[in-house]
Order: C-alpha cells, then sequence, then structure tokens
C-alpha cells in the first residue's frame, strides 16, 4: 500500500500537533511498529517545531508524508517554510551543552531518521526531506 498526503498548515504551535496527529492516522493503515511509529511521530515533531520557530512570520509549513510498505517498506517526512537554512546548523551538529534550553532538534532527528538531510528547494524555502524505514509489526522483536 502506498500512502500519501500532503498539507500546508499555518506557522502556529498547533500545526506541530496536527501534524502528528495527521501521520499517527496514516500509520495507523499500515503495519508498522510501534518503535517505528515513535521515531516518526518524534521525527515529525522536531522537523514541524523548527518550521514554526525559525520560519518567516507570514510563512506556512509545507508538509509531505509517503509511506510506502509495499516494497520500501519507507516513510518519507518532507517539512518545508519560508526561510533560510540554519547557518553551520547541519543535521550533524553536536548537541548542546546539557544546561543549554533547545538546539536538541537537528541532532534528535540525524539521531532517529535513516536519511536527513536539507535539500534545494523553491528560493528562499527550507526544505528538510527526512527518511525512515518502517519496521513491520510482524518482524519486530517481541518483548
Amino acid at each position: 500500500m502506498r500512502v500519501s498526503m500532503t498539507l500546508s498548515l499555518p506557522r502556529q504551535p498547533s500545526s506541530v500537533t496536527r501534524a502528528r496527529h495527521v501521520l499517527t492516522t496514516l500509520l495507523s493503515l499500515t503495519d508498522a511498529a510501534e518503535d517505528s511509529r515513535g521515531h516518526l511521530a518524534v521525527l515529525i515533531t522536531e522537523a514541524c517545531a523548527n518550521a514554526v520557530l525559525h520560519g518567516h512570520p507570514d510563512s506556512a509549513v509545507d508538509i509531505t508524508i509517503i509511506i510506502d510498505d509495499d516494497d520500501d517498506d519507507v516513510c518519507l517526512l518532507e517539512v518545508g517554510n519560508r526561510g533560510s537554512t540554519p547557518n553551520g546548523a547541519g543535521l550533524d551538529a553536536e548537541l548542546p551543552a546539557p544546561l543549554t534550553v533547545g538546539g536538541r532538534g537537528l541532532p534528535l532527528i540525524a539521531a532517529l531518521a535513516d536519511t536527513a538531510a536539507f535539500v534545494a528547494g523553491p528560493p528562499d524555502h527550507v526544505l528538510l526531506r527526512i527518511t525512515k524505514h518502517l519496521t513491520d509489526v510482524r518482524s519486530s522483536p517481541t518483548r
């Protein structure tokens, strides 16, 4: 089965929750295991939170979700907004000092995703592409 959805949400904190709920609903149509679902929930939350925090004030948060559990068993997330790619904030960024507030989103995305990168998009647009292979509930270890 292949499921895809594109959303354009307002740049406000409640959009992070809405995006996570949409992803959760789409994943409920698949056999993805709980660990994959949990990782994807964190990934979309962090990516959308960054778009809300760092995007242009009048920018929407554009989200694409593609789940292909037939051949590739993969979920693709793309989160974009008007703005610019953070200077020096690549996905291999180090964690901030323990008492620093914030700054953990991109390293967390890098740790949980199979691939994650800022990709070229329209001018003045930031686009973060994330892929995560889905663990099938039938193949996940029993606890």
